[in-house]
């Protein structure tokens, strides 16, 4: 039986939901166990019914409620409970400002919230919350042109040198202003988009496979290991977990129907795809 449509702020008590916008994404289901991955954007995760332990590269482990992970930061999640959320924001953004306000963060790479000091469920709020817009107007103009294009077309297999042109700028200081103004490089970037389009392409196409090419990687295997170093896992372990996948973009237009029968058929594939090796 499929999974029924559901709002924008819930997600089924036995299963998952993955949310998709332009740049932003939000999981909130069962607390999978996550290998020692990097992030490419900023994560904002909350144990959504118990604490939960991150471990760092070096060693480092820490207990609490909730965490913001900055880019680049490997990390390893143990969770104490049932369920978690992970909000993904880009780094800059509204949404970002709005997670570091919530936790009192400052800059450093990850921020671990004391035990109880923070409203877990207020931050799942938090995340249920519309964003307005993922990026600052005071973007830079070319920076700003070329997020957009990555993100609308993140299949391109156009370079950063391809970018700079395009921006009137050399390779090096392109690469130096989209880190500045981003917050995150060129590559993660890329990758990030990528990811996007392949959850987004899913619902539309069903197997990992078409995925993978819709979103310009070079092979399913490619996807899969990047999904694996940027999240903890393999992208079938998530779809076989009974994970609704929704793009919000489209469900606010009403095609909402269409986006949560995507999943199923998503699963399905997942499942062909772990049976071929």
């Amino acid at each position: 039986m499929n999974d029924p449509a559901l709002s924008s702020t819930c997600c089924p008590a036995t299963g998952a939901r993955l949310s998709l916008w332009p740049g932003r994404a939000v999981y909130s289901g069962p607390s999978l166990e996550l290998d020692l991955h990097s992030g490419s954007v900023t994560c904002l995760a909350i144990g959504t019914d118990a604490d939960f332990t991150l471990e760092t590269a070096d060693g480092t482990r820490r207990t609490g409620r909730s965490a913001l992970i900055r880019p680049r930061v490997p990390h390893r999640i143990e969770a104490h409970g049932r369920r978690m959320t992970f909000r993904y924001v880009e780094p800059g953004s509204a949404a970002e400002r709005a997670c570091v306000a919530a936790l009192g963060a400052g800059t450093e790479p990850v921020t671990v919230s004391a035990d109880g000091a923070v409203d877990a469920m207020r931050l799942v709020r938090l995340c249920a919350q519309p964003d307005r817009s993922e990026r600052p107007d005071t973007l830079d103009p070319r920076i700003r042109k070329a997020v957009r294009r990555l993100l609308w077309e993140p299949e391109l297999q156009d370079g950063a040198r391809e970018f700079a042109a395009a921006a009137g700028l050399s390779a090096s200081r392109f690469l130096h202003l989209f880190r500045e103004q981003t917050g995150t490089s060129f590559r993660r970037y890329r990758l990030w988009a990528r990811m996007l389009r392949a959850g987004r392409a899913l619902l539309v196409h069903g197997t990992l496979t078409e995925a993978a090419a819709a979103a310009g990687f070079a092979s399913p295997s490619h996807f899969s290991s990047s999904f694996h170093a940027t999240f903890g896992l393999r992208p079938s372990r998530l779809l076989t977990a009974r994970c609704v996948i929704v793009d919000e973009t489209a469900a606010a237009a009403g095609h909402r129907a269409t986006a949560a029968e995507g999943a199923p058929r998503a699963r399905r594939a997942a499942q062909e795809d772990q049976a071929r090796g």
